[in-house]
């Protein structure tokens, strides 16, 4: 089983590189990290940091759509 989420995650991954130009691709990314961070620690620290990162980054987009949108008006 490990085996076989090894190669998934392995494969998730580089197609979410391959793809890296589609929005959306890094759900792929975290999806491999998912399957990685089961049997592998240093897969774990990266989806949590990605995570983090991603909320980070959402919260600074809100903002910046949210300031966008009423310095129109």
């Amino acid at each position: 089983m490990k085996t076989i989420r090894t190669t998934i995650g392995i494969l998730l991954i580089i197609a979410s590189v391959v793809f890296a130009i589609i929005p959306g691709s890094i759900f792929i990314t975290i999806a491999g990290l998912v399957l990685l961070a089961m049997d592998y620690p240093r897969a774990r620290g990266l989806l949590k940091w990605s995570q983090k990162r991603a909320s980070k980054l959402s919260i600074l987009l809100d903002a910046w759509l949210r300031n966008r949108k009423h310095s129109r008006y």
